[in-house]
C-alpha cells in the first residue's frame, strides 16, 4: 500500500509531522502549503527534503515545478487546476495528479501521471464525497496508482484498497493533534 503524507502546517508543529512520517516510512510527502511564498516554501521543502534524505520517502511540492527543481526533490503535485502535467512531466522525475473525476484520470495517465490522488471518498469539509463505487470505477480505468484522499481513516482504508486503490493520501491520518 502506497502512502502520501500531504502537510497542513496549520495543525501542529510540521516538520515533527513529517519527521514522525519519515521514521514510519511513508512513500511520499507532498508539501502543500499553498500560501506560502515562493522563499518560504523553498526554506519549507528544503527542510522536509533534508529529513527525508537517505530514506525511502520521496518528497513532492504541490503545484511549484520552479521550487522542485531549485530544491532538487523528487517531483510535483499538480492540482486540478495547475500547470499541464504534459508540460511538467520532462521536468521531474515523479509527477502526481489530484483527480476528481474519472475523465481527469484518464486524462492525467495520458499526460504521463505516474499517479493521481483521486477524491474525496469520504466526507471531508467542505467537499462532497464521491464514494467507493466511484473510487472503484476510477481504479478499474487506469493503469497508473490511484491514491484515494478525503475522510481517510485506518478504519476504512481497508475499503478503499479493496475498491482497487493502490493507497491512501491523508493529512489528518498522518498528523493527529
Amino acid at each position: 500500500m502506497i502512502r502520501c503524507y500531504v502537510t497542513d502546517r496549520t495543525h501542529g508543529d510540521l516538520l515533527s509531522h513529517v519527521n514522525a512520517a519519515v521514521r514510519n516510512a511513508v512513500d511520499m510527502i507532498q508539501v502543500r502549503e499553498k500560501d506560502l511564498e515562493a522563499r518560504a516554501l523553498y526554506e519549507l521543502v528544503c527542510q522536509v527534503r533534508d529529513a527525508a534524505a537517505g530514506t525511502k520517502t520521496k518528497v513532492l511540492v504541490n503545484d511549484r515545478l520552479d521550487i522542485a527543481l531549485a530544491a532538487n526533490i523528487d517531483g510535483v503535485h499538480l492540482p486540478g487546476n495547475g500547470l499541464p502535467a504534459g508540460r511538467v512531466r520532462p521536468f521531474v522525475r515523479l509527477l502526481g495528479c489530484s483527480t476528481h473525476t474519472l475523465d481527469e484520470t484518464v486524462q492525467a495517465e495520458r499526460d504521463g501521471a505516474d499517479f493521481v490522488i483521486f477524491g474525496p471518498i469520504f466526507e471531508t469539509p467542505g467537499k462532497t464525497p464521491v464514494g467507493l463505487d466511484t473510487l472503484r470505477q476510477v481504479t478499474g480505468s487506469v493503469r497508473i496508482p490511484v491514491l484515494a484522499i478525503g475522510g481517510i481513516t485506518r478504519e476504512n482504508t481497508e475499503g478503499v484498497l479493496r475498491a482497487g486503490a493502490a493507497g491512501i493520501a491523508a493529512i489528518r491520518l498522518f498528523q493527529p493533534g
